[in-house]
């Protein structure tokens, strides 16, 4: 039996673990400044920056208005910058699935980053936090489809919630970097950078459909940490360690503040390879990553005794696997690049594939790619164009529970297989900090080739789906 003590032990963990770190950041002469230190840092500045550059604002369109009585400028000289975003869309299917229609969604999101070593003199400190408020008027992927992949990459359940809310401390050189608090893992891992301009492009569904809760991505964060080392621009390093369930995000953990310590853990490290562009002027990135969860795990077919869950003599009980992983790839490349033109113009494309055990994941195998053609269109020199796909395949012992059941006759049930999408969008740049895109994907045996409700024995159709997005940033 497990003591009080051992129980009090583990209760007292999370503590101590935390004041590990402060410990380690505030003692640790790889984390201080060298001026600090006493010691002369003759390398040269090579890292490459921590955080993506920041997508043109609606300001620099505004004029005087733009930053009214300089408030915004003012916070900025004392290391506290803000962005305001707001994304609205229009969706709808004219055929296949479960019922026809259209949705409206929408997401307003406040982030605020602070340069601590400018606001108050903490060398090497920054810290985050971002707020969502998620509005819709119906999932269209849940509603219509029944789909296992992403229709669009804002869809949540309606509510005002926290998402990330962290610290972190960087090496006088920034070639060390620990970030700690609520986190996402989607931010920084398992992500492209090509990929970002289509509605489906999401944490993918690998990992959302098999980790519980669908893992800390969007909408929803738990606490965490992650350590990324950068020795130079053309490699990093990341390790990162969650609490591996963030709770449901309609039920357990609707505003994002409950803060969940004591689930059993997620951890994920990748690798990420860049080339400088070279005298082709063209860049190119590789990423590879893995992750385990350390919880428990149900079988997909078979109960505690070996017989199929579709068997009348099983008791219902689902063999438990102790913990789950996988392993992926990610891969961006430019491929053309006109001449005069900068690092993001020109014919772009990237690729994801992953891999998870079978016997207790619903999908086993995810692959997506595409390509993006932006600064091509005859004076339209902030237009992009592109075009996706996304498949996921069902799991092997998912399959076989849907064939196990049509053999023994327990009910009828359409086997299950993959589900894909592909998807087209133009992405009009409005002005600064605006755009508007039209969209349409078109999706194929959704649900995996999940039975239609209203056709008993039959497969859900697939379809089409129209969207029109809007983003405003400022």
């Amino acid at each position: 039996m497990i003591s009080m003590r051992m129980i009090a032990r583990r209760q007292r963990a999370p503590t101590r673990m935390v004041a590990a770190v402060f410990a380690f950041l505030s003692v640790d002469p790889a984390w201080s400044d060298p001026g600090e230190t006493g010691a002369v840092d003759d390398r040269p500045a090579q890292s490459a920056p921590l955080e993506p550059d920041r997508p043109p604002s609606i300001q620099t369109s505004l004029g005087a208005f733009g930053d009214p009585s300089g408030f915004r400028s003012l916070l900025a000289a004392r290391g506290i910058d803000y962005n305001l975003l707001y994304t609205n869309e229009v969706l709808g299917n004219l055929s296949g699935g479960v019922r026809q229609g259209a949705i409206h969604a929408g997401k307003f999101e406040t982030a605020v980053r602070v340069d601590f070593d400018r606001l108050a003199g903490w060398t090497g400190w920054s810290g985050f936090a971002n707020v969502f408020q998620i509005h819709d008027t119906g999932g269209l992927r849940d509603r219509s489809f029944q789909r296992l992949i992403t229709v669009s990459n804002i869809e949540a359940y309606p509510s005002t919630r926290l998402s990330e809310l962290w610290l972190e401390r960087a090496s006088g050189d920034r070639t060390l970097s620990l970030r700690f608090g609520q986190l996402v893992a989607d931010g920084e891992f398992f992500s492209s950078e090509t990929g970002k301009i289509f509605l489906s492009n999401d944490w993918p569904t690998i990992t959302g459909a098999n980790l519980p809760s669908g893992g800390p991505a969007y909408p929803i964060s738990t606490p965490g940490m992650r350590l990324r080392w950068t020795p130079d621009a053309s490699v990093s390093g990341l390790v990162a360690i969650f609490n591996g369930d963030p709770g449901d995000q309609a039920s357990v953990n609707r505003t994002g503040l409950n803060f969940r310590l004591n689930d059993a853990p997620l951890v994920m490290g990748e690798v990420q390879f860049r080339a400088v562009p070279g005298a082709d002027g063209l860049g190119r990135s590789v990423k590879l990553g893995a992750y385990r969860h350390f919880g428990r795990f149900d079988d997909d077919r078979y109960d505690r005794t070996g017989l199929s869950l579709a068997n009348p003599r099983s008791g219902g009980s689902a063999r438990r696997h102790a913990g789950t992983s996988g392993a992926y790839a990610v891969v961006d490349a430019q491929l053309y690049r006109p001449m005069g033109g900068n690092e993001t113009d020109g014919i772009a494309a990237y690729a994801r594939l992953s891999t998870s055990p079978s016997d207790r994941n619903l999908i086993d195998l995810w692959a997506d790619g595409g390509i993006v053609v932006t600064g091509m269109t005859p004076g339209r020199p902030k237009d992009a164009f592109g075009l996706s796909f996304i498949y996921a395949r069902i799991g092997e012992n998912a399959r076989r529970y849907d064939l196990d059941r049509l053999s023994f006759g327990t009910e009828f049930h359409v086997p299950r297989s993959y589900e894909a999408t592909i998807e087209a969008t133009y992405l009009f740049a409005v002005t600064s900090g605006w755009t508007i895109q039209p969209d349409i994907q078109y999706v194929f045996n959704p649900g995996g080739g999940a039975a239609d409700p209203n056709r008993p024995g039959q497969r859900m159709k697939g379809g089409a789906v129209f969207g029109l997005r809007s983003t405003l940033t400022y």
